[in-house]
């Protein structure tokens, strides 16, 4: 049903307008320095909090209300949104490609943890709870790394929709990308120079922006989707439980 490609393109949506939204409302508010701002000179270093920005990372254009309100309600709407996601996109390939099920399910438990670190950073205020935001920001970024690489195996393996050929190399590119940023970003995070903060956030709206284009391709795939291939992945589950009964 041609309707399903509304899932990926809502996601890449709410995720790309609603986190640009945050940084605009947090740069207005003098809450985050600009993004195109290297120089530091109003960065809130050491004690100092008045008439100063914080480097203008996703996390840190949150912190703050009124923003960090938007920014919840950004996480939770993206983190449900992926959650169909990784599910739907499971049941497409057990549909369509049994044969390649486990690893479909690897990928499928990489999406799952991606979301729930996802929905703990989105809503454990970095300000209040940093270690919980930043741990469930760190599960987030690295399970939605490995997650880009198996959905790109997958696309190389799975026949569902014929433009394989053209997706597979255009996902290659985006997983690449998604790899070399984020180890980039996880380098550059622990830094204590300005710059090198402000690169860490520069790289981390890389990899948000990224991830929400390598999503927006699987409106290709989701355009040959079907609500059935939901009700038989439930009844293959269904099937299974008399089995795992009886083996146990």
């Amino acid at each position: 049903m041609v309707l399903w490609i509304i899932l990926p393109i809502s996601l890449s949506l709410v995720s790309f307008i609603g986190t640009w939204s945050v940084y605009g409302m947090a740069y207005s508010n003098n809450h985050v320095c600009s993004l195109r701002d290297w120089s530091g000179k109003n960065y809130c270093g050491g004690n100092g909090t008045q008439g100063c920005c914080w480097v203008p990372t996703i996390s840190g254009s949150g912190t703050l209300a009124p923003e960090s309100s938007l920014f919840t309600a950004t996480m939770n709407a993206g983190t449900f949104l992926f959650l169909l996601f990784t599910i739907f996109h499971h049941a497409h390939i057990m549909e369509r490609n049994m044969c390649h099920s486990m690893l479909s399910k690897i990928a499928l438990a990489f999406g799952l943890v991606a979301t729930i670190g996802a929905f703990v950073a989105g809503n454990c205020n970095p300000g209040d709870v940093t270690l919980m935001h930043y741990l469930g920001a760190a599960v987030s970024f690295t399970c939605a790394c490995f997650y880009t690489v198996l959905l790109s195996a997958l696309t190389r393996k799975c026949s569902l929709t014929g433009f394989e050929r053209f997706l597979f190399p255009l996902r290659v590119v985006f997983t690449v990308v998604q790899i070399i940023v984020t180890v980039g970003y996880t380098i550059l995070f622990i830094q204590k120079e300005y710059f090198y903060n402000h690169l860490s956030a520069v790289f981390e709206w890389t990899l948000s922006v990224n991830l929400q284009m390598f999503e927006l391709t699987y409106a290709v795939e989701f355009f040959f989707f079907s609500s059935f291939m939901l009700s038989n992945l439930l009844s293959k589950r269904e099937e299974e439980k008399p089995l795992i009964l009886t083996m146990s």
